[in-house]
């Protein structure tokens, strides 16, 4: 077991750690639509937002990072040791593997969240 995943199995997923995903969503969903929304206010209507692309694509790479991370925390939590679901019993084990099971999903969706905000930045030319 490598280095990483060891440190990963210390930690121990809690209900606040499935909202990691949806957060970084959120944040980037809300920074890119503000950013682009003032910096169009700014230039006017046929303004180019070449800049936003670029900074559009910056927060769209550090959100994404921030999802993978988060699911690969899950996925090492996920194939730990045991039943298979549905995780009926009330063991630690069942409670950690449900909890990775649902932060991977979240992550996933995201992931794919993410992906369809950054989208209208870089098919829109201008502001309008």
């Amino acid at each position: 077991m490598n280095a990483l995943r060891r440190r990963v199995l210390e930690y121990t997923l809690t209900l606040w750690s499935l909202i990691v995903a949806p957060t970084a969503w959120a944040a980037h969903f809300l920074f890119s639509y503000v950013y682009a929304a003032v910096r169009c206010a700014k230039g006017g209507r046929d303004s180019a937002i070449g800049d936003v692309r670029l900074v559009v694509a910056i927060a769209t790479v550090v959100a994404l990072a921030i999802v993978l991370a988060s699911a690969y925390v899950a996925w090492v939590h996920r194939r730990v040791e045991g039943d298979e679901p549905p995780f009926h019993d009330s063991t630690d084990e069942d409670r950690q593997r449900f909890l990775a099971t649902s932060k991977l999903l979240l992550a996933g969706l995201s992931f794919i969240a993410i992906v369809f905000t950054a989208v209208p930045a870089f098919t829109f030319g201008d502001c309008r």
